[in-house]
């Protein structure tokens, strides 16, 4: 009666744990092309006949990698771009740590990793995989990456100098006179220029004109710009500027190429590098065409430490991201959030990630087990305890749900990674060099260029305005400032046009949407940002 009642609950956990797999193979078994994540794990054993994956169509659902340091996450990273990839969808890397340049390099094994690979069934080969290397405004090994100041926008601009809403606002007000003026924002250097002048003597009539720039308003912002270019922000502004269709690239032999955009040299300006990230992001949306649901992505986007993105974010900045992520869907980007833990990124936003890897979290202290049992409240329910399970995840296992080809949430898979099979450490100099160096991008880039734009234009119209009029007999009919307001009055016209224009009742809705410079369209996106026709 006792050896009977003993065996009991070990006959119901091995009935649990049977139905709990079967679950879980169900719930994976997809029709079309997936990336692998690994192998199930119950009651502390991978099962490899019941595999963890996610399909490539429901990618561009987006999704989220999460964890605390060292669990993890950027081996997920890798081995999703490694499949990727191989699959012949394009990817972009943020590699903050410099850690993903070893993806052109083909792994070497080990014992770690012959150990995992029998322990979730993986067939491990030594891969290398196409790689481009770019680095933001040269700082590093990579090809240059470049974006104008007009493309950037003032949204974008205004996150990265920290300005309030109002003088947010004031700045797309700048924006928009360079616009009407013909005067193009290549560089740090041009849109200093153009709120010096309109601060200037010279310039008071059009600041004048734009009724809601402010003198006051105008000096902190121009303030802000002059330490940003202390700070050698002058380098990730200008020209050749970055076409991000370079990024949809694939290699010879079929497989997408990764990007792997090289951050260590700028660590020290966060917000400039992760609101770069963005930029790239907007400029996609804005280029790319509706394709609705396809097999696979065009491009998967990685955002690594996306806290950084979200940290002290204006209200209407977090909208424009919001919108960007649930919009870009239709056009085949998936986009995935790396960070340490969900609760860096906005509910909106969150709300939008459907595939999510977790990997372990730490609950050191009430906060942290505030946002534990945030985490758990967010995952379908499972058989598994998770909140325990999240704190006690081994390195390289995760907890992920993520959608199924009909877009339901598939169930809860503790699961034990495979490893990667590209360099698990960064590639060696010689490499990355050599990349570099044979990359069609590099005659496209490497060179920068500094054509005429608003800078020049406006120093030659104040170099130009004192000789400007005949002075003979200025000393009798006013004394030197009397030739100074007939100076400009050849250009008394552009004043005007801007005044009618920013009174009129369409202004506030055309502020972001369109402008001419010199001929050429620009249309603002969700972010304010603008490209040139192509």
């Amino acid at each position: 009666m006792t050896e009977h009642a003993s065996s009991q609950p070990s006959t119901d956990q091995s009935a649990k744990s049977t139905e709990q797999l079967d679950t879980i193979r169900a719930g994976y078994s997809f029709e079309g092309g997936a990336l692998l994540f690994g192998a199930a794990v119950v009651d502390g054993t991978a099962h490899p006949d019941a595999p963890v994956k996610v399909p490539l169509a429901t990618l561009n659902r987006h999704g989220l990698v999460a964890g605390a340091t060292g669990t993890g996450k950027t081996k997920t990273l890798q081995l999703m771009a490694e499949q990727l990839s191989g699959q012949g969808v394009p990817v972009f890397l943020a590699d903050i740590k410099g850690d993903l340049s070893g993806m052109a390099t083909a792994g070497t094994s080990n014992d770690r990793i012959t150990s995992r690979a029998t322990d979730v069934g993986q067939q491990w080969v030594g891969t290398a995989y196409p790689t481009e290397f770019l680095s933001l405004g040269g700082l590093g090994q990579g090809i240059p990456v470049r974006a104008t100041i007009t493309s950037f926008g003032p949204t974008l601009l205004s996150k990265v100098l920290g300005l309030n809403d109002t003088q947010e606002s004031s700045l797309g007000l700048v924006f928009h006179y360079a616009d009407k003026n013909g005067l193009a924002l290549l560089d740090i250097k041009d849109l200093r220029e153009v709120v010096s002048f309109l601060t200037s003597d010279e310039g008071k009539a059009d600041l004048k004109s734009l009724g809601g720039l402010s003198s006051a308003t105008a000096g902190v912002i121009l303030r802000e710009l002059v330490a940003f270019s202390d700070q050698g922000a002058d380098a990730f502004f200008g020209e050749p500027e970055f076409d991000t269709r370079d990024l949809l690239r694939t290699a010879a032999d079929g497989k997408g190429l990764v990007t792997c955009l090289e951050l260590p040299a700028v660590q020290d300006r966060p917000a400039l590098f992760s609101t770069f990230l963005m930029w790239l992001l907007a400029d996609l949306f804005h280029d790319l065409p509706e394709i609705g649901d396809a097999d696979k992505p065009k491009l998967v986007f990685f955002f690594d430490e996306a806290h950084l993105l979200f940290q002290d974010a204006s209200k209407a900045f977090l909208t424009a991201i919001e919108q960007t992520v649930r919009l870009i869907r239709s056009k085949g980007v998936g986009v995935f959030f790396v960070t340490q833990s969900p609760k860096d990124v906005p509910s909106g936003v969150l709300a939008q990630l459907g595939n999510r890897v977790q990997h372990a979290l730490r609950a050191y202290t009430p906060e942290d087990a505030k946002a534990l049992k945030a985490a758990v409240s967010t995952y379908p329910r499972s058989g598994y305890d998770l909140e325990e399970l999240l704190t006690s995840l081994g390195t390289g296992e995760a907890v992920v749900t993520v959608l199924s080809e009909k877009g339901a949430p598939t169930p809860v898979a503790w699961t034990r990674m495979i490893a990667p099979q590209s360099l698990m450490a960064p590639s060696d100099e010689a490499t990355v060099s050599a990349l570099v160096a044979a990359s069609p991008l590099s005659a496209k880039y490497a060179t920068a260029i500094d054509r005429e734009s608003a800078y020049e234009k406006l120093r030659s119209r104040l170099e130009a305005a004192p000789a400007a009029p005949p002075a003979a007999p200025a000393p009798q009919s006013a004394p030197a400032p009397a030739p100074a307001p007939r100076a400009p009055k050849p250009a008394k016209e552009q004043p005007s046009i801007v005044e009618q224009v920013v009174t009129s009742s369409a202004f506030k809705s055309a502020l972001r949407s369109a402008g001419t410079v010199l001929g050429r369209e620009i249309t603002r996106s969700i972010f304010g940002t603008a490209r040139r026709s192509r």
